[in-house]
């Protein structure tokens, strides 16, 4: 089948990429130059496991392309994915410029029947606005807005592991209208993701408005467990209890589970902060407030904080003339994804209290300067407080503690005699829990985790 994405970062490429895998015939469309000039020269411009391979095999197969030509866009899918950029409002809520703006541009092109999919996380109501925009368009060309009909298909990719969520879903939603012409995008969605359900069935149809709400629901509903844990895992370190052994207790029941039950700095990256802001600002215009993820919100900020707590009781507030090693930049593991990133929080806040910091990240080094740069556009002198480094240990010499904020695999099993010979004091500040506190205190080495008999 002929696709086209409309946006290629995060999820257009992904998807581009896996719909290409399959056999279709996929053209990424971006506005941004240099985005795609990476792209046509081989590079990829996130970070994701399996992508770049899988892109650059089928560029080779000729079954997926890279281009700024909105109309050559336009012309080429008979399905063409919305998968451009939702960020937050100064309200909260998500900013659907750039999602109509795309939809103008179908309607400006088209001249053939086209199922426009919406892929991008969006309120409820967005296919409302994106319909109406595109037949805005058709009727200045005298065109019948039958020729097209908007479908609901959002994504449920986690970052560093998005090419196998994509290859192997839980579930694929996908939410149609009633009408003739949606009737015929249905048959087409199902044709195009006929290969992932050969296994069993995986989608899930429904309304166009209960597939927009299913995507914010879900984030909203992980985002809480982590908060909820975060929540307990600050209770346990009040009362002396271990989360570790309270999550596999709670875990262990099956209406429970386990997913999403660990404690530590608080949720990041380009999902969760804003979904749960966006999915509370949309309640609050129906009337509603969801005092539950307001909650959730409020825990998540606060817990970005937590590790700079146990440092300001550990050493005090003045930090002048100290140095702390950082494992960890991106906010979670297998990706370069620095938004939202608890590390941000954490370096800016000892920073403030006059701390030198020397980090390390096996991925997300680049991104983490930009962001630095942006963070400390208005205190150069704080900016000159933080070095990042290419090798954990070099991180490590002569600071006055470990602090890890991110779960790399690579931090699970260090040499923990050269760390404790590197370290002036063998203190750890473990924002992730990942290691247990005994054998911490058996190898002589002062631990302080998130909830952990610290």
């Amino acid at each position: 089948m002929k696709v086209t994405i409309i946006g290629s970062g995060y999820v257009g490429l992904v998807t581009g990429a896996c719909l290409a895998e399959q056999g279709n015939n996929v053209f990424c469309l971006d506005l941004d130059s240099k985005k795609i000039e990476i792209l046509n020269s081989g590079g990829v411009p996130i970070y994701e496991p399996g992508l770049k391979e899988m892109i650059e095999r089928n560029r080779m197969a000729g079954r997926l392309q890279f281009s700024t030509d909105i109309a050559a866009s336009v012309a080429h899918g008979d399905i063409q994915f919305i998968a451009v950029g939702t960020p937050p409002d100064e309200d909260g809520s998500a900013d659907l410029q750039y999602v109509v703006a795309a939809a103008r541009n179908i309607g400006r092109h088209m001249t053939t029947p086209k199922v426009i999919v919406d892929k991008s996380t969006v309120p409820v109501g967005t296919a409302d606005k994106v319909g109406a925009a595109i037949t805005e368009e058709l009727n200045k060309r005298s065109l019948s807005p039958e020729l097209c009909s908007v479908v609901s298909n959002p994504e449920f990719l986690k970052e560093g592991a998005a090419v196998e969520d994509f290859m192997r879903p839980d579930r694929i939603v996908i939410g149609t209208q009633s009408t003739p012409a949606g009737l015929r995008a249905k048959e087409q969605m199902r044709k195009l993701y006929a290969p992932f359900n050969r296994h069993h069935e995986r989608t899930y149809y429904m309304d166009v408005k209960s597939a927009e709400l299913t995507k914010y629901a879900a984030n909203a509903m992980l985002a809480t467990r982590i908060s909820f844990m975060n929540e307990l895992a600050n209770l346990a370190d009040l009362v002396g209890a271990d989360i570790e052994a309270v999550r596999q207790g709670i875990g262990s029941d099956s209406r429970i589970g386990y997913g999403f039950l660990y404690s530590g700095t608080g949720y990041g990256g380009s999902c969760f902060p804003k979904d749960v802001s966006a999915l509370s600002k949309t309640a609050i215009e129906h009337g509603r407030d969801l005092k539950i993820l307001d909650a959730v919100e409020a825990v998540n900020e606060a817990q970005k904080y937590i590790l700079v707590e146990k440092i300001e009781k550990r050493f005090g507030a003045d930090l002048k003339g100290m140095k702390f090693a950082l494992w960890g930049l991106a906010f979670k593991p297998n990706t370069d994804d620095m938004r939202e990133a608890p590390s941000r929080v954490i370096i800016q806040e000892l920073v403030k209290r006059g701390a030198q910091i020397v980090a390390y990240d096996p991925v997300a080094m680049p991104e983490a300067q930009h962001c630095l740069d942006v963070d400390f556009k208005g205190n150069p002198a704080g900016l000159k407080q933080v070095t990042l480094v290419d090798d954990p240990m070099v991180a490590t010499q002569n600071a006055d503690a470990l602090v890890i904020v991110t779960e790399w695999k690579a931090f699970r099993s260090p040499d923990f005699d050269l760390l404790k010979a590197k370290l002036k004091n063998p203190i750890i500040f473990d924002g992730r829990n990942l290691y247990e506190p005994q054998s911490m205190q058996e190898l002589g080495i002062e631990y302080q985790g998130i909830g952990r008999h610290n």
